[in-house]
């Protein structure tokens, strides 16, 4: 279990010296210092759960530390101690984010029941994040299909152990849900999960978004920044689209993982820290590692428990699942009352190919509770929101664009109209085009035909 960490700011030995023997008594591990300055130092390199910081101290004192702590932490919980109390002082205090104020000489007895009381504030706001990321992601790991059985039998037994895990799956299939799950069903639950999308990040910036930034200057004109490897310490970091990631960033990875420490950019100070990392990819590594464009020696650190997420068309008899569990979702988010799906309309859901995966079909559901105005879902209701998309299509074709665009849009329009006559019954819309199936596949992702046009 990961024990919570206490740092102690005071300039008296004696307080230092009593709060961590009681701390640490608990069971919480505990650093202490003289200085404010000291303190926020430490802060720099490693994340604490509660802080104990005295009013008057050396230099910059309590209520300037408060401040430049709160600009830069989170959620940590931080509790003001002084000899000096005063009405105002708590006031004070309590508007810049601290969470109670002990006045010395410390009672025992209150000293452990304001950390225990901090901390459960703490976990409760950590739940209330995760629940809204939970509440985000919008569905579960819902299925039944052998392919979604082995993935989930898979999850528990490696969620309780530390391997770093990578999940392979195309766009749309759930890689970050699965990364949740992991992280939920392990030992470091109750710590942060924290992701960071490679693909979404420049080149020149994910470094300092992975490893973090100190600025060891004097006047520190710029701001510190934790990066995303301090701030998972003790919980989970997801890595995805981990394919994209520069290999300058990949060589520092793979020594901070094999040491289990680091140095952020401007500092030659190591941080260490103990983060699980989940990665995820939607490219084949190996064909990377041969381009030289990924390392084998991240690949094999990273690749130790492999998991595959199926991408929907792998596992139709999920398809009914799914749009029950999204249309109870959709129609309670959106106040409406829950709506049924037709035999047709499912059967038109089924035969889609669904090249966007699990997040194409949420999207599409989504769609359908707010515009749909009867109860039940029905065939006749796919050609009535395709409507509006068709008749772009009739009005696109100009006499003055190239002759190869007007092909491929009069293309994908009399493909999506053979489709949408069969209810995307892939093997009946082949037989009329008289083309074979797989070459239908083809066409449908290289003109990029979606199930609503």
């Amino acid at each position: 279990m990961i024990k919570d960490k206490i740092l102690v700011i005071d300039d008296e030995a004696g307080i230092r010296s009593s709060l961590k023997g009681i701390l640490e008594d608990e069971g919480f591990m505990v650093k202490a210092t003289d200085t404010g300055e000291e303190g926020l130092n430490l802060l720099r390199g490693e994340n604490f759960d509660l802080i104990f910081l005295d009013i008057w101290l050396p230099k910059m004192n309590g209520m300037e530390i408060l401040e430049k702590i709160k600009t830069t932490e989170e959620n940590t919980q931080v509790v003001m101690i002084t000899g000096h109390g005063s009405v105002e002082s708590a006031v004070k205090a309590t508007k810049l984010g601290a969470y109670d104020f002990l006045e010395k000489p410390l009672s025992l007895e209150k000293v452990v029941l304001t950390v225990k009381n901090a901390l459960k504030q703490k976990k409760l706001e950590d739940e209330n994040i995760q629940l809204r990321e939970k509440i985000r992601a919008k569905y579960h790991l819902v299925g039944k299909s052998p392919l979604i059985q082995k993935l989930k039998t898979e999850i528990k037994i490696a969620a309780p152990t530390n391997g770093q895990v990578l999940i392979y799956g195309e766009n749309g299939t759930g890689k970050e849900l699965i990364a949740r799950l992991i992280h939920q069903q392990s030992p470091r639950k109750n710590k942060r999960f924290i992701q960071i999308n490679s693909a979404a990040i420049p080149d020149d910036l994910i470094e300092s978004e992975l490893f973090g930034v100190v600025n060891e200057t004097s006047q520190r004109t710029k701001k510190d920044k934790k990066g995303k490897l301090l701030l998972a310490d003790g919980g989970t970091l997801f890595l995805d689209e981990i394919g994209d990631m520069s290999l300058k960033t990949q060589a520092k990875l793979v020594k901070a993982i094999k040491e289990q420490k680091f140095e952020p950019l401007g500092s030659f100070d190591s941080i260490s820290v103990d983060t699980r990392l989940i990665a995820a990819t939607d490219k084949n590594l190996r064909e990377l590692i041969a381009k030289k464009k990924f390392r084998e020696d991240l690949f094999f650190k990273l690749n130790i428990i492999p998991m595959v997420v199926p991408p929907l068309r792998e596992r139709k008899e999920d398809i009914p699942l799914l749009i029950n569990h999204f249309l109870k979702y959709f129609s309670f988010e959106y106040g409406k009352k829950q709506k049924t799906m037709s035999k047709e309309a499912m059967q038109a859901f089924i035969n889609y190919t669904w090249p966007g995966n699990v997040s194409e079909l949420i999207n599409v559901i989504e769609r359908f509770v707010i515009m749909v105005q009867d109860e039940e879902i029905t065939a006749s209701h796919l050609f009535l929101l395709v409507e509006p998309r068709e008749s772009q299509y009739n009005s696109g074709i100009k006499e003055n664009q190239p002759l190869k665009q007007a092909k491929e849009q009069f293309e994908k329009e009399y493909i999506h109209n053979v489709l949408l006559k069969y209810n995307w019954d892939i093997s009946n819309a082949a037989s009329e085009l008289k083309i074979e199936e797989a070459f239908l596949h083809e066409k449908i992702k290289s003109l990029g035909i979606s199930f609503l046009g």
